[in-house]
């Protein structure tokens, strides 16, 4: 590190300045992303309702104390918890993930910024109650429907140029930034406020990818980006107690996150911020799966018909793929867990040849022991195509292709199904609304009687009547 002795002040880092002024004075003008944002607070909502299934999931919600009550307290959906704004945004985030089955942006960094949700639901419910004990108007979900694009935005447009996983850092350091700034701004902060708030959660660091890799892949990623998400909400009511900020939290020399673990490399803002995260945000439509591994598996249910009565007779399966897939989860060996399990494009692949359909159920112990899935896996040859990992990254195309082709022992093979664009991809949006309100739909049924789904539906798909709802009555629909 450099010997820095002189301590003078510095002007702020302009990543900080650029956050703050899209999050406080950002003007979302696009009738694409705000409608896109619908979705994805209902897909978003849906994808919690559908974890509340799983214990290992319902383990982590609620209060941290028994018991606890919270004035104003923020609801979280499919329960009957109202908790603090923090530990809500945990509550809430954690459920969104927990079946890795919410939506997702892929560039230099993934991530999955409707992780968001979490804290703004939380905030934006908290103000809300706040606001009617003082006798004054909650927000509409209109502002939350303006955060989420902003939210979206930040995060993805970090991740454009900036790989937190060549450092091996966690994605969720961008929920947790992008949270705490949309947190702030929406607890009434200014510029200043944000960027201060902005720079501890700079300063707070990254998780390791520990979790997300072999050997080590465990169920804290599930709950990580809840972890990031209740944090920035943290950050931001520190801050709008008069917490200070740190103006080179990134550029400081020798202390500051380039530096100490970035590799000395310059955090850039590619674009502008706007709304073309929220434009082209990719949808987890059909399968909860990691998504470099969703076009693997829709070419593999479309094989299955082909493959059904001649699993034995298999000798080798065939995927090419993207270079981001390989680094990520292609995986070979014993495989320990469901979140083992729903990052292995050999596990997804085999699913869908067996099965021809992939749901959360697939990757529990029960499932995993058929002892076809890892006959199917040791078979399996995967391989780059190096045109599918350029169109990986060209913004033009955002593209996640795989192909799958199976051979049999007699010399006979099927065709090889290849697939460049998820369902859930801006290019399939026409194809893939329908089915993600089904998918809605279906969550919804998990949890509540159907005449509650019903209004819940008939509410969601009117954007006029949603954007004018309060807040507060919106939560209380998923209050149980």
């Amino acid at each position: 590190m450099a010997d820095v002795k002189v301590n003078e002040a510095k002007s702020t880092d302009q990543v900080l300045e650029q956050i703050a002024d899209y999050a406080v004075y950002g003007n979302i003008t696009s009738s694409e992303a705000l409608e896109t944002a619908r979705y994805v607070l209902m897909d978003t909502i849906g994808c919690g309702l559908l974890a509340l299934r799983y214990p290992e999931c319902t383990k982590h919600l609620g209060p941290i104390v028994p018991g606890t009550v919270v004035p104003n307290g923020v609801k979280v959906p499919g329960t009957s918890h109202e908790l603090d704004p923090v530990h809500g945004a945990f509550n809430i985030g954690c459920m969104i993930r927990w079946l890795d089955y919410n939506d997702t942006w892929l560039a230099a960094e993934w991530g999955h910024p409707s992780d968001n949700l979490g804290g703004i639901l939380a905030v934006a419910d908290y103000v809300s109650r706040t606001r009617i004990s003082d006798g004054k108007s909650p927000l509409t979900m209109d502002t939350v429907l303006d955060y989420i694009v902003k939210a979206h935005e930040i995060q993805g447009v970090l991740a454009l140029e900036n790989s937190l996983n060549r450092q091996g850092l966690d994605h969720v350091l961008y929920v947790k930034v992008a949270t705490t700034a949309v947190a702030t701004a929406m607890l009434g902060g200014s510029k200043e406020d944000v960027v201060n708030a902005v720079s501890q959660a700079w300063v707070d660091n990254s998780s390791l990818r520990t979790y997300r890799h072999a050997p080590n892949t465990g169920s804290r990623k599930s709950w990580a980006a809840g972890d990031a998400t209740s944090r920035g909400v943290r950050l931001a009511m520190m801050t709008m107690k008069g917490e200070m900020g740190y103006k080179t939290a990134l550029s400081a020399p020798g202390w500051g996150f380039q530096d100490v673990l970035f590799n000395g490399k310059e955090l850039k803002i590619a674009r502008p911020f706007d709304s073309y995260v929220m434009e082209n945000i990719l949808f987890k439509i059909s399968y909860p799966a990691e998504f470099h591994a969703q076009t693997a598996a829709e070419a593999a249910i479309r094989l299955h018909d082909q493959v059904k009565d001649r699993i034995d007779e298999i000798e080798k399966v065939v995927v090419t793929t993207h270079e981001s897939a390989i680094r990520i989860i292609d995986k070979t060996g014993p495989l320990h867990n469901p979140a083992d399990r729903d990052h292995c494009l050999q596990y997804i692949t085999a699913i869908g040849l067996l099965y021809g359909s992939l749901t959360a159920d697939h990757y529990e112990d029960e499932m995993a022991r058929n002892p076809q899935i890892d006959r199917l896996r040791d078979v399996m040859e995967t391989s780059e195509n190096t045109q599918y990992s350029k169109d990986y990254l060209d913004p033009e195309k955002r593209s996640i292709a795989n192909a799958v082709q199976v051979f049999f022992t007699d010399g006979t093979s099927t065709e090889q199904v290849e697939i460049q664009y998820p369902i859930g991809h801006r290019r399939r949006r026409e194809e893939g609304i329908p089915l993600l309100l089904n998918k809605f739909h279906d969550n919804l049924k998990t949890r509540f009687p159907i005449r509650q789904v019903e209004s819940i539906i008939t509410l969601c798909e009117d954007h006029n009547d949603l954007a004018r709802k309060p807040v507060n009555e919106f939560m209380d629909l998923f209050h149980i």
